[in-house]
């Protein structure tokens, strides 16, 4: 390996616990990071120790207020559990909107380095396929591929809200490669005889890692909303599974006679946004190297 190559990665080495740093001296930072961590524990734990399930009925208790009852946060007109539903809720939109991310971020990450690194015609018809997606209404896409395929498969979820969300992400790798393939390190790696692939898995996309961390922490709000979205219509998540969307579409109906169907699934939805997005922000000002 040369010494441009070596510097690069003491550099990328030095960014990163820069950024580590200054993540941990932003305290309101830490806090919805801890908010987010916390909220995923009790999702993923809080219904395997509660006595009740996400569907159990307690006919004794039917839309029942909150602290008035054997269930803290009251119950749902059928008298299931409305904090066990709504962490299972949380659990399930975290799942989808990662799952989505991720496949949004490995084809937009595979695209758009192929489109900036290649370049000439390649790169002209791969990004005009983007403008023609573009063009194309992103819920309009989804509501066809959940309902032709399968109507509320978690599945067919992650595939539907994944496959049209990796635009963005395309475009952003793509001008970052374009600035990359001029680095020296590049050009000494093509002239040692290293193939686009191994250039492209070694060099450029690990010199992504950061604007691409950036992007997906503001993602994943964007498809927890989605998600949430599509339940609300009735596409996503279907009884007697729950996700977001679909409590705060219950709670809505429920709004004038039961005011906690809707608060406390949307008082969640609010703080779980609020959090990626404060964590969001805080990531990309710290690998912003113009503030360093």
């Amino acid at each position: 390996m040369n010494e441009v190559a070596l510097s690069d990665i003491r550099r990328s080495r030095g960014l990163w616990s820069d950024a580590a740093a200054r993540i941990t001296r932003n305290r309101v930072a830490v806090v919805a990071a801890s908010v987010i961590l916390l909220l995923a524990v009790l999702a993923l734990s809080g219904p395997v120790f509660s006595p009740y399930t996400y569907d159990a009925l307690d006919w004794q208790h039917l839309a029942a207020a909150p602290f008035t009852t054997s269930h803290w946060l009251g119950t749902d007109r059928l008298g299931r559990d409305l904090l066990v539903r709504t962490l299972c809720g949380v659990r399930i939109s975290l799942l989808i909107s990662l799952v989505a991310t991720a496949i949004s971020l490995a084809i937009g990450v595979t695209w758009g380095a192929v489109a900036g690194y290649v370049g000439g015609r390649t790169d002209e018809l791969m990004m005009r396929f983007v403008d023609v997606l573009y063009s194309l209404p992103y819920l309009f896409i989804v509501i066809i591929l959940t309902t032709v395929f399968s109507r509320g498969s978690l599945p067919v979820l992650f595939c539907a809200i994944g496959a049209v969300g990796w635009l963005t992400t395309a475009r952003i790798v793509r001008g970052q490669t374009l600035a990359l393939k001029r680095r020296e390190f590049i050009e000494a790696a093509h002239a040692g005889g290293l193939g686009t692939a191994a250039i492209l898995l070694r060099h450029i996309i690990p010199n992504l890692i950061g604007p691409v961390v950036v992007y997906a922490t503001l993602t994943i709000p964007q498809m927890i909303l989605f998600e949430s979205f599509l339940s609300f219509l009735g596409l996503g998540v279907q009884e007697p599974l729950a996700s977001l969307g679909s409590l705060i579409n219950d709670g809505t109906q429920e709004m004038q006679s039961a005011p906690w169907m809707l608060l406390v699934p949307a008082g969640f939805l609010v703080v779980l946004l609020m959090c990626f997005n404060v964590v969001g922000d805080a990531l990309r000002d710290a690998l912003d190297p113009r503030d360093r």
